[in-house]
């Protein structure tokens, strides 16, 4: 008795030593979309980290911009994510027409500020605008148990923060991160869709 139960816990860290990262305990694998399109008159704060697993495994990718004058920027982001495979595809087109630029102090107090979670895919999305002059703003959102597709189109004069995570559960790691701040006149389009049904299924902005 002691030799077959001895033989099975072998058996079952042997298991547990060879699976792949994605089905280990922990993995931070998700499929999802991102899709983005920024036309910005000044000031610019933006970092992206995609991650497929948790840990040294997986595919990682990380951006980051600051910006000053004029910017146009354009990223796509997609994941596909399984237990034995990671692919990750990411396209970023930029162009900055520099010049000096400062951003003014922001005030506090926050108008039309938006979070949305949806603990059943494991995202949470924020978007809030202060230091408003002028602001035109469409934002859609469709969450349920196995999806969650934020879509945002606004034109906005004057201070624009908008923040996306992504993650499995409480206990891993981020798969997407993303938080900017953008000071101005702007003018910006983005859809970020996550869950079963969210590989390629955006439309380009």
């Amino acid at each position: 008795m002691r030799r077959l139960l001895a033989s099975a816990l072998l058996l079952l860290a042997i298991y547990f030593a060879f699976c792949t990262p994605a089905m280990a305990l922990g993995s931070a694998a998700k499929n999802f979309t991102v899709r983005s399109q920024i036309d910005l008159s000044g000031y610019m704060d933006e970092t992206q980290v995609i991650q497929t697993e948790t840990g040294f495994g997986g595919t990682k990718l990380s951006s980051g911009a600051r910006g000053s004058g004029h910017i146009q920027r354009t990223a796509y982001s997609d994941v596909f994510a399984g237990p034995n495979y990671d692919e990750t595809t990411y396209t970023e087109n930029v162009n900055f027409d520099y010049k000096p630029y400062t951003p003014p102090p922001t005030v506090s107090d926050l108008k039309n500020a938006l979070c949305a979670k949806n603990y059943e895919v494991g995202s949470v999305f924020s978007e809030s605008y202060s230091n408003i002059q002028s602001l035109i703003k469409d934002t859609n959102i469709y969450q349920d148990d196995t999806d969650s597709v934020y879509q945002i189109g606004s034109y906005a004069r004057g201070t624009t923060k908008i923040g996306t995570m992504i993650r499995k559960n409480a206990s891993t790691a981020p798969a997407y991160v993303m938080g900017g701040t953008y000071i101005g006149d702007l003018n910006i389009r983005m859809e970020v869709q996550t869950g079963n049904f969210s590989i390629l299924s955006l439309p380009c902005p």
